[in-house]
């Protein structure tokens, strides 16, 4: 799947993650069913966005995201946080902030040119580094 031109605002997920770089969006969109995001609660979701208390927090708040919440960051975010920082390398507390402090549009341009292959403009993948076009690794 190539990088689309500009990035879709309702890909950025509640909690600040670019869904058009998670791995399971990659992958249903080629293999399955497409998935649009957390934004979007139906069979789409996996299993664990669906189910996500960071997402149901946000909404029983009337939030579109959790940076807009007066106790951003929450434990939830700081502990999902952690677990991306380790994992992923990837700060969604730095995107919340990014986003907050310059807009969104600027958030998903930047996101657009970190996560863009620069071998064939496919998408690399967040989870698991991996172009969804060509298949190379950024690692």
């Amino acid at each position: 799947m190539k990088m689309p031109n500009k990035i879709d605002k309702s890909m950025v997920a509640i909690c600040g993650m670019n869904c058009t770089i998670c791995y399971k969006h990659l992958i249903t969109k080629k293999y399955a069913k497409k998935c649009n995001g957390c934004k979007y609660d139906d069979e789409t979701l996996p299993d664990h966005c669906r189910k996500c208390k960071i997402k149901d927090c946000a909404k029983n708040k009337n939030l579109g995201h959790c940076f807009e919440c007066e106790e951003y960051p929450c434990r939830w975010i700081r502990n999902l946080d952690k677990s991306y920082k380790q994992k992923y390398k990837t700060s969604l507390i730095e995107n919340g902030l990014f986003i907050k402090e310059n807009s969104m549009e600027q958030f998903l341009k930047s996101e657009k040119e970190k996560w863009s292959c620069l071998h064939c403009e496919g998408i690399i993948s967040l989870h698991d580094r991996f172009c969804s076009e060509c298949q190379k690794s950024i690692d």
